[in-house]
């Protein structure tokens, strides 16, 4: 069953040519809205007396959908459909991010300093004391964003050229949240040893290096490895900035639900990379009863195609998700779309949380459930309490870089969870808003504040 919502992800701008006279344009309107379409905004281009030009912005729910939209409107009598934009494509024209230089260049000074000869005091001055790299460089404020496009989105192994414009996306939030400049790495090799190499040698430009879209369980030696042999913070978004938002959004529901993390079932739908971490974070943070499942079910101690990763949460129990479900308190699910049954919800505890993270078709459709459950979570932006690692990694990086941590360890994760969780007042908690929007700008901030407290504490801080 496909996602039936429209969304921005599929939107198109309609360009018409409509005869000016009333109840043309409300023609075209109805005719997008008999086809299930979302109307945008409408802007007037020309008008003369005889016709009028309009942008009209419309959501649909896939490529086919938008089709389905634009024939409508060119069998409308009377409607001349001059252009039709993809506007998703429209953004990634030319990419999404450029470099631009801080200061002018306009005068035979300016470049005589910028660059050569002047710029090579600046080059001298470092090698004789390597720590002002940070101060006369960009390594201070620069992140690199590197992937193989082995994980890409939900989609898959991608390749590095697919994944480019995921990681472009990556780098305009860290610009926008926490002013940070980060640059896409994708490389055309997935083999760890080489993406390990290859990144401790570029490691010199940059103060801080997040993983991004690496399939498991690669990923996590990369991780691992890297953060052992660089002496700069290396952060694999997927694993650790899923956990620390999920944790985050979890210890505000159990709030409101009036239950504790030692004492609730938790089950997690997904084993990759990204419900490892959660379950790492989980026992971290208090939790006792955590039953993780994959595609084959509960990671069962008598199975014996485990990873090691897997085998630190296998238990003696055994069965499907469903037989997980019964009585659970808590459902996380970082897996595949409609894997979850109303029938499980049912099954679960009274006042049962549910946060159905996968992207862009969750676990369960929200309307599913909504009266049978206490706190409803998805990944999406268009339901209420979205799980979106952008309220982590801006701050998280924002305070390792301002405190030159060597390192981001577990102590900096769970404070940054309780940070995001924080600011949500008790007065404001509710089954729809249990977490923080991810414009609302006192996250980064305080994410930042709660990282270098956690780094001093420590002894990873160097500044």
């Amino acid at each position: 069953m496909a996602d039936l919502t429209p969304n921005p992800s599929f939107s198109l701008t309609i360009r018409v040519q409509v005869p000016n006279r009333a109840g043309m344009l409300a023609s075209v309107t109805q005719a997008i809205a008999d086809v299930g379409g979302n109307l945008g905004q409408i802007k007037l281009l020309e008008q003369t007396r005889k016709i009028a030009i309009r942008d009209i912005t419309v959501d649909a729910t896939s490529t086919e959908h938008a089709e389905q939209i634009v024939n409508a409107v060119k069998a409308v009598s009377h409607i001349k459909v001059l252009n039709v934009y993809d506007r998703t494509f429209n953004m990634h024209r030319g990419g999404k991010i450029c470099i631009q230089g801080k200061m002018p260049l306009e005068t035979q000074a300016d470049l005589a300093m910028a660059y050569t000869p002047g710029v090579g005091r600046i080059c001298e001055a470092i090698a004789e004391d390597p720590e002002k790299v940070y101060s006369l460089t960009i390594k201070s404020n620069t992140v690199a964003i590197v992937t193989d496009g082995s994980a890409v989105l939900g989609l898959g192994n991608l390749g590095a050229e697919a994944a480019l414009p995921v990681m472009e996306g990556k780098a305009m939030l860290f610009k926008k949240f926490a002013g940070i400049d980060a640059f896409p790495i994708c490389l055309a090799n997935q083999s760890t040893d080489q993406i390990v190499e290859t990144v401790k040698n570029i490691a010199p430009v940059f103060g801080g290096v997040n993983l991004e879209d690496i399939s498991a369980p690669r990923c996590f030696e990369i991780e691992e490895r890297l953060r052992r042999e660089l002496d700069i913070p290396v952060f694999h978004d997927d694993q650790h900035g899923t956990a620390i938002v999920s944790l985050a959004a979890l210890i505000n529901a159990l709030k409101l639900v009036h239950k504790s993390m030692e004492d609730v079932r938790i089950v997690i739908n997904g084993a990759g990379a990204a419900g490892i971490a959660i379950a790492r974070l989980l026992r971290k943070a208090g939790a006792k009863t955590i039953l993780m499942c994959d595609s084959q079910g509960i990671l069962s101690k008598s199975r014996a195609d485990l990873t090691s990763q897997k085998k630190e949460f296998a238990v003696d129990a055994a069965g499907s998700l469903a037989g997980a479900m019964s009585g659970a308190d808590v459902f996380l699910g970082v897996s595949v779309p409609h894997v979850l049954t109303p029938q499980m919800v049912l099954s679960m505890a009274k006042k049962p949380i549910v946060m159905a993270m996968a992207n862009p078709i969750p676990e369960i459709q929200p309307e599913l459930v909504e009266h049978d459950v206490a706190v409803m979570a998805t990944g999406r932006s268009d339901y209420p309490n979205q799980i979106n690692n952008v309220l982590a990694f801006p701050g998280i990086f924002r305070g390792a870089l301002d405190c030159r941590a060597q390192e981001i360890t577990t102590n900096m994760y769970l404070e940054a969870a309780n940070a995001i969780a924080s600011l949500i007042h008790a007065s404001d908690l509710d089954r729809e808003h249990i977490i923080p929007s991810v414009f609302d700008e006192r996250v980064v901030t305080a994410v930042a504040g709660a990282v270098q407290r956690a780094a001093r504490q420590d002894g990873v801080a160097r500044r």
